[in-house]
C-alpha cells in the first residue's frame, strides 16, 4: 500500500505522465499544462491531507482506483482549459471523462470486495465526482449557456454555505443510494452534452432534468440537516492518537505547501512572457536567479534572509504580473506591455472582451484577473520566504544541491544545451526580462521627449492656405479606414483567395464604371488594435505608436490632413458610427467641421459584434447627411468602417441600397448569423470569419462607389492595422493595404511617380511606405503651388 507521502508523489507523477501523453498526441497548449498541473497538485494535496486527518497512514485498493480517477479528471481539466485557446479535442476529452465515470463504479466494488470501505474513501470518491462534474460543466456552459455552471458549482456552494450556517456541517448525512444515482446522472449527462452527438433540444432537456434532480437531492439533504440540527454545537471529541495524527497532518500540509511554493516560484522564474512559448520544455530549465537566492539564504543571518526573501518575493510578484500582461499584449498587439505608454488600455480591453464572451463572462474574467494578480502579489513573497527558510534549515543538503546545480548551470551555459524549443537550460531570463522592462520605462520617457520636439517642427504649418491641395479642388475626398484590414487578409490566410477575388472583381467593376485606382502598402504603427494611433499617424505625418505619443500630439498644433483640407476650403467631417461617447478632440485637434457618432445616425437595426451598425448603413447615412444635401461644397471625410472589428461575428451582408430603411432590415440577417462565442471556439473559424468580414467591407465600398460615385469622387481606402495574432500568428508584418480611387484621370496622374500598382489589390511586389510618410507625400502631390513641391513624387524638406 502507498503511504500518505508516496501517494502524493505517485498522484503528481501520474498527472504529469498523462499530461505528457496528451501533449504528444493532441498538442496540449501551455494553458492546458498549467490547468492540468494545478488541478493535479491541488486535488492530490487535498487527498493526502484528508487521508491524514482521517487517521489513516496508507491508501487502500479502492483509494488507488479513485486516485486514477483524479488523474483522469486532471486530464479533462487540462483539455477544457486548452479548449479556450484552440479547437477542442472533444474525442479525447469525452474518452477520459467516460473512463473516469466508469471507474466510479469500480472503486466502490473494489472497496466492498476487499473490505476496505472507509469514511475517507467515501468522502474522497464524492469530492472527485464533484470536481469532474465542475470541469465538465465549465466546458458545456460555453455552448449551452452559463446556467449549466450551476450543476458544477452546487457541491461547492453547499460547502461555502456551511461556513456561515454551522448546522449544514454539524453532522454527517445518512447514506442514501439516490444521492449516488443523481451524481452519476450529472456526470453522464454532462459527458453526453460535451460529446455533442445528440440533437440540441435533447441535450438541453437532459441538462435541465439533471439540474432538477440535483436540486431535489441537495434540497432533501438540506431539509434533513435542518430538521436534525443540534440545539448546541457538539462538543469536540478527542480521538485516540491525537498527537500522532496532528504530526501527520502537519507533515502532509507542509509537503503540499512546499510543493506549491516551489511550483509558483519556478513558474515565475522560467515561464516565458508569450503564451504560445509556454511549453513543457520551457519549464525544464535551471534559473540562475534561484541559485543566487538559495546561496544568499545559506549565508545571510535570519533578519537579513527574511528581508531579502520579502524584497525578492515582491519583485518576483511584480515580474509575474508583467509576464501576464506581456502575454496579453503579445496575443493582441504582438509586442510586450509598456508601463509608461500602455496604462490606459484596460477599459478598451474590457469592452472588447464583452463583445466576445458577453457581460457575464467579462465580469467573471475581470474578477478572476483581479484575484489572480492579488494572489500573485501576496503569495509570491510568502513562497520565497518559505523556500529560503527551508534551504537554511537543511543547510548541509542545500549546500550540496546548490553546488551541484551551479556546476550543471555553468556547464549548460558554456555548451548552450537546451531541451526542444524551450530555450537554454541555463536560464537567466527572469533577470533579463526585468531589466528589459526597467529600460523600457526609461526609453519611453526619452521617446516622449523626442516626439515632443518632432511635433513642434511642421513643414505644412507655414504653407499658405491658397497653395494647399489645389489639384483636388472641387473633389469630394473620402478617407475610409477598414478596421483590421491588414496584409494578412490578402496573402496570409487559407481564406485569402476569397479576399483577393473580391478585390480583383472590384477592380474590373470600377474600371468598367470609368474609375482608375492605384494601390500599395503602408506600415502601420500599431498591430491588432488601437486604431486611433494609425489614424493619428496618417493624419499628422508623425509616427504615433503608443498612447503617450498620441496624448502629446493632441496637445499640439500639428497640421493634420483634415486641417489642411479645411484651410484649403473643404467642409471636413468624421463619420464614427460605432462611437457612443463624445469626442472633443475631433473638433479641438483634428478640427472637423462635423463629427457624426452613433447618436447622430438614425439606426434601429441590430448590433453586429463590436460594430453598432453595418458598414453599408454607415456609408448610406454619410451620403444622406452630406453628399446628397450639400450645396456643391467639396467634402473631405474620414469614415471609420467597423464591421471587420474583432470579434468578426456575426457578419452582415450587402443588400440593395434602397432597402436599408431604418436598419431593421438587418434583423433577419443578424438572427441567421453565427454568434461570436461559436466562432471563437476554433482558430480556423476565427480566421475564416475575419476574412469574410474584410470581404464584406470591401464589397460594400465598391458597391458604394458604383451607386453614389461621380466624376468628383476621390476615395482613399486603407487598413488601420493587422488583426490580432490569433489570425496572423506571431511575427507578422505591420503592413496594411492602401488604395486611391478616382474618376478623374488627372487625380491618378498626380501620383504616377509613386510607383503604386494598378487596381485595388496590391501584390507582394507593391511598394511599402511607413504610414507617417503619407501626409507629406499626398499634400505635395496635390499642391503644385507649394514652394518645395516641384514634382508629384517629391516630399517636404526634412526638419
Amino acid at each position: 500500500m502507498l503511504t500518505v507521502r508516496s501517494g502524493l508523489a505517485v498522484g503528481l507523477t501520474a498527472q504529469a505522465a498523462l499530461l505528457t501523453a496528451l501533449g504528444m498526441t493532441v498538442a496540449l497548449s501551455g494553458v492546458g499544462w498549467i490547468v492540468g498541473l494545478t488541478c493535479g497538485v491541488v486535488v492530490n494535496a487535498a487527498m493526502t491531507r484528508g487521508l491524514a486527518r482521517s487517521g489513516a497512514d496508507a491508501l487502500g485498493p479502492a483509494d488507488l482506483v479513485t486516485l486514477t480517477r483524479v488523474t483522469l479528471s486532471g486530464g479533462v481539466a487540462a483539455l477544457v482549459g486548452d479548449s479556450f485557446l484552440q479547437r477542442p479535442h472533444v474525442t479525447t476529452l469525452v474518452a477520459l471523462a467516460v473512463v473516469a465515470l466508469a471507474l466510479d463504479a469500480v472503486d466502490g466494488w473494489v472497496a466492498r470486495r476487499t473490505r476496505t470501505a472507509s469514511m475517507f474513501g467515501a468522502r474522497f470518491d464524492g469530492e472527485v465526482d464533484a470536481f469532474l462534474i465542475l470541469v465538465l460543466s465549465v466546458y458545456v456552459a460555453r455552448s449551452a449557456g452559463e446556467w449549466v455552471l450551476a450543476i458544477g458549482l452546487a457541491r461547492y456552494a453547499f460547502a461555502v454555505a456551511g461556513w456561515g450556517l454551522p448546522w449544514l456541517r454539524g453532522q454527517l448525512l445518512p447514506p442514501r443510494y439516490w444521492r449516488k444515482v443523481v451524481a452519476a446522472v450529472q456526470g453522464i449527462v454532462l459527458t453526453f452534452a460535451a460529446a455533442d452527438v445528440g440533437p440540441r433540444s435533447l441535450t438541453y432537456a437532459a441538462l435541465v432534468v439533471a439540474l432538477a434532480l440535483l436540486g431535489e437531492s441537495f434540497g432533501r439533504d438540506v431539509w434533513w440537516l435542518w430538521r436534525h440540527r443540534p440545539a448546541e454545537p457538539p462538543a469536540l471529541a478527542q480521538p485516540a492518537g491525537l498527537a500522532g495524527g496532528r504530526r501527520r497532518r502537519r507533515a502532509v500540509v507542509a509537503a503540499a505547501t512546499n510543493t506549491l511554493a516551489l511550483l509558483l516560484v519556478w513558474l515565475a522564474l522560467v515561464a516565458p512572457n508569450q503564451a504560445y512559448r509556454l511549453t513543457p520544455s520551457a519549464l525544464l530549465r535551471i534559473p540562475v536567479e534561484a541559485l543566487v537566492v538559495a546561496a544568499l539564504a545559506l549565508v545571510l543571518p535570519l533578519w537579513a534572509r527574511r528581508t531579502m526573501a520579502a524584497v525578492v518575493g515582491v519583485l518576483l510578484g511584480l515580474l509575474t504580473v508583467a509576464k501576464l500582461l506581456d502575454m496579453g499584449f503579445f496575443a493582441a498587439f504582438d509586442r510586450p506591455f509598456n508601463v509608461v505608454t500602455d496604462r490606459g488600455y484596460l477599459p478598451s480591453a474590457v469592452d472588447l472582451l464583452g463583445d466576445v464572451i458577453g457581460p457575464v463572462g467579462t465580469a467573471i474574467a475581470v474578477v478572476a484577473a483581479a484575484v489572480l494578480v492579488l494572489a500573485v502579489l501576496v503569495c509570491m513573497p510568502l513562497s520565497v520566504g518559505r523556500l529560503t527558510g527551508l534551504v537554511a534549515r537543511h543547510h548541509t543538503w542545500s549546500v550540496r544541491a546548490v553546488t551541484g546545480l551551479v556546476v550543471i548551470w555553468t556547464a549548460c551555459a558554456v555548451s548552450g544545451v537546451q531541451v526542444g524549443q524551450g530555450g537554454p537550460i541555463a536560464s537567466s531570463g527572469a533577470s533579463r526580462l526585468a531589466v528589459g522592462h526597467v529600460r523600457a520605462i526609461a526609453a519611453g520617457i526619452r521617446d516622449q521627449q523626442r516626439f515632443d520636439a518632432a511635433t513642434a517642427v511642421d513643414p505644412l504649418g507655414d504653407a499658405a492656405d491658397g497653395d494647399l491641395l489645389t489639384a483636388l479642388r472641387g473633389k469630394d475626398v473620402l478617407i475610409a479606414f477598414i478596421e483590421s484590414y491588414g496584409r494578412t487578409a490578402i496573402d496570409g490566410l487559407p481564406s485569402s483567395p476569397q479576399v483577393r477575388a473580391v478585390l480583383d472583381a472590384g477592380s474590373r467593376r470600377l474600371n468598367a464604371s470609368g474609375y482608375s485606382s492605384r494601390s500599395a502598402f503602408l506600415t502601420s504603427p500599431t498591430f491588432g488594435g488601437l486604431s486611433w494611433l494609425a489614424h493619428a499617424t496618417l493624419q499628422s505625418g508623425l509616427w504615433v505608436d503608443n498612447q503617450g505619443r498620441y496624448d502629446q500630439l493632441l496637445s499640439s498644433n500639428r497640421t493634420t490632413l483634415t486641417r489642411a483640407f479645411g484651410r484649403a476650403g473643404w467642409r471636413t467631417v468624421a463619420v464614427m458610427a460605432s462611437n457612443q461617447e463624445s469626442w472633443p478632440e475631433g473638433e479641438t485637434f483634428y478640427q472637423f467641421d462635423e463629427v457624426y457618432g452613433r447618436a447622430d445616425i438614425d439606426y434601429l437595426g441590430p448590433r453586429f459584434g463590436w460594430s453598432l451598425m453595418p458598414d453599408q448603413y454607415v456609408l448610406s447615412a454619410f451620403h444622406r447627411l452630406e453628399l446628397a444635401t450639400r450645396d456643391h461644397t467639396p467634402v473631405m471625410a474620414e469614415i471609420d468602417l467597423a464591421s471587420s472589428h474583432t470579434p468578426w461575428a456575426p457578419i452582415p451582408r450587402v443588400i440593395g441600397w434602397n432597402s436599408l430603411g431604418d436598419g431593421t432590415v438587418f434583423d433577419r440577417i443578424h438572427s441567421h448569423g453565427t454568434p461570436a462565442k461559436d466562432v471563437w471556439r476554433d482558430p480556423d473559424d476565427i480566421k475564416a470569419a475575419y476574412a469574410q468580414s474584410i470581404a464584406y467591407s470591401l464589397r460594400t465600398l465598391i458597391s458604394f462607389v458604383e451607386k453614389y460615385g461621380d466624376d468628383d469622387l476621390v476615395l482613399i481606402v486603407l487598413g488601420d492595422h493587422q488583426p490580432a495574432t490569433v489570425v496572423t500568428g506571431h511575427g507578422a508584418s505591420h503592413d496594411v493595404p492602401i488604395t486611391v480611387v478616382a474618376h478623374d484621370p488627372a487625380v491618378i496622374d498626380r501620383i504616377s511617380g509613386w510607383g503604386w500598382q494598378r487596381g485595388i489589390r496590391p501584390d507582394s511586389h507593391a511598394p511599402v511606405w511607413p504610414m507617417d510618410a503619407f501626409r507629406d507625400r499626398f499634400v505635395v502631390a496635390y499642391s503644385p503651388e507649394l514652394p518645395w513641391s516641384t514634382s508629384p513624387s517629391t516630399t517636404p524638406p526634412s526638419p
